[in-house]
């Protein structure tokens, strides 16, 4: 590997301090250490079998205290998720970048049917309620324990997938009182369980004390490790890692330097991460789709779109299919740096290489539209998304609504528009915004359906908002341009009522009016009305 790729690398580590957990009587009985050369034979040690164990101990015998199953069997009145496939794909939740790894010993497991027991025991842990899982440990001990280190394992790994990790370090604490000694696959799922905690720290300190014992960790283990590092922006601890790949002969995978990549683009080492790219490429190892995904997503991040679509662009020539998350990371760049437009292109793109958008892209792809004022563009997104039933989230809706209001007015043509969506959201979204609810009050004044907004004001004020002074006046001029005045007039009232100050804008408009109608005693009315709460307006009642 040439040392270039190194480069970010620090100096070994130093011997951390051991977990007291593991420093602990009950990791290694007195017997223990004689077994260490079957166990790096991967054979099980069983300490103390139960009397009722037959058969080969290297055999993974199905768990006889199922009770946990019988326990959990009434539970199931309905089937249970599947087990994540947590074996193809190591997801990265902050920002959506997923790291393949393709190694099925990525969950450690010895065989197949010790594949689907741990599928079995993830689907009844997450079918059992909170109270039933603190007592899983319990259940197992009155059934007598476990049966073979096999077991224990599985078990042990199915509270990791289940999102368990504190049972899972419950049931490590009690292994030694089972007669277990812990073999190379006790150790990789304990690191894992660290990570999944967010505790790389620990994580690491186990993989010390693996390795001081004769174990040697697999690259999955130490990728999983590396991985959790990266996540919290602890750089300088994975390249520590790392480097003790190579130290002890563990072939990185390109799975590996993918969570590098990422890790730096988390930091915003961008051209470090772009560095390794290219390292990557100059040794025998292949980038995949995820590595320039990673490398792109750091690109976008930073407001360096072209060159993210650069490196979209050659890994199409070499031949690598991009996902949505790639596409993803793209929309979000252009978005971001007030280039909506060019996403509009990049959607048809990636439809014609048969790559299905999903709710993130339309998400993206909206709300960047929205936020620069490409109202048309978004309506046609939004219609786009409805078409195909992908849901709208209330504050998108909410903004695209206050676009159309405000478009519409100096273009009819999406008065209509504006309509149907505020009627969807009447149905169909939790909370109509009180702005986006004024201002749909306005439009409807703006196109003449005076008595819809006049429904409207009131459903407003009756849900417990305060409409805008500007929105009443809205309904106010709408009224008495038709000259209904003495419903104006109710509305000023109505104001009043909500605590609204009426301004000289709305005594303006019902003075002119009862003076157009002749009706010189309701403008003296409302003028004198006016001056009581000390305003003055600029309209007079006419003299006799």
């Amino acid at each position: 590997m040439p040392s270039s790729l190194l480069s970010p690398c620090l100096p070994p580590p130093s011997v951390p301090s051991q977990c007291p957990l593991l420093n602990s009587p009950l990791f290694f009985s007195n017997n223990s250490r004689n077994n260490y050369n079957n166990i790096r034979q991967n054979k099980l040690v069983l300490l103390a079998t139960p009397s009722s164990s037959t058969g080969n101990s290297s055999e993974s015998t199905p768990l006889r205290p199922l009770s946990l199953a019988n326990k959990t069997d009434r539970l199931y009145s309905k089937e249970v998720s599947h087990l994540d496939n947590i074996g193809n794909n190591l997801i990265e939740k902050d920002s959506g970048v997923p790291i393949k790894e393709e190694e099925q010993e990525n969950l450690n497991f010895e065989n197949r049917n010790s594949r689907l027991q741990v599928r079995n025991h993830v689907d009844r842990i997450r079918a059992l309620s909170t109270s039933e899982k603190v007592e899983i440990l319990d259940v197992f001990e009155k059934d007598c324990g476990f049966q073979n280190l096999s077991d224990f394992n599985d078990l042990l790994m199915a509270l990791v997938i289940a999102d368990e990790p504190e049972l899972a370090l419950k049931l490590f604490g009690k292994s030694s009182s089972y007669g277990l000694v812990p073999d190379s696959r006790t150790f990789s799922i304990l690191i894992r369980c660290y990570c999944k905690r967010n505790d790389p720290s620990e994580a690491n300190r186990v993989l010390d004390l693996m390795m001081e014992n004769g174990f040697q960790p697999n690259v999955a283990t130490f990728t999983v490790l590396i991985n959790s590092f990266c996540r919290r922006g602890r750089l300088q601890k994975a390249f520590e890692v790392f480097k003790v790949m190579g130290t002890i002969g563990c072939e990185r995978t390109i799975q590996t330097y993918n969570c590098l990549i990422k890790g730096l683009c988390y930091v915003g080492r961008v051209d470090e991460a772009y560095k390794l790219l290219m390292n990557i490429k100059k040794s025998c190892k292949k980038p995949d789709i995820y590595t320039y995904t990673g490398v792109m997503d750091g690109f976008c991040k930073v407001g360096r779109s072209n060159e993210a679509m650069e490196l979209f662009h050659e890994a199409l020539e070499m031949g690598l299919t991009p996902n949505v998350v790639t596409f993803n990371t793209l929309f979000n760049g252009y978005c971001k740096e007030g280039r909506p437009l060019e996403g509009i292109s990049l959607l048809k793109q990636m439809k014609e290489r048969n790559c299905t958008p999903d709710y993130i892209t339309y998400s993206t792809l909206l709300h960047g539209l929205l936020k620069w004022g490409r109202i048309r563009e978004a309506l046609q997104i939004y219609k786009e998304m409805v078409g195909i039933g992908i849901e709208v989230d209330e504050r998108m809706m909410n903004t695209l609504l206050r676009g159309l209001c405000r478009r519409s007015w100096k273009e009819e043509q999406l008065l209509k528009d504006a309509y149907e969506v505020f009627e969807k959201m009447q149905t169909g979204v939790p909370v109509i915004y009180p702005c986006a609810y004024g201002l749909v009050v306005q439009t409807l004044c703006i196109g003449k359906e005076i008595d819809r907004a006049i429904v409207n004001l009131q459903e407003m004020v009756r849900m417990g908002h305060s409409p805008r002074m500007i929105t009443f006046n809205s309904v106010i001029r709408a009224l008495c341009a038709k000259g209904r005045v003495d419903e104006a007039l109710s509305i000023l009232i109505l104001a009043y009522e909500g605590r609204k100050i009426p301004s000289g804008i709305s005594y303006n408009l019902l003075i002119d009016e009862f003076n157009r109608q002749g009706r010189l005693l309701g403008a003296c009315n409302v003028y004198g009305a006016a001056l009581k709460l000390g305003v003055i307006p600029h309209r007079k009642p006419k003299e006799r």
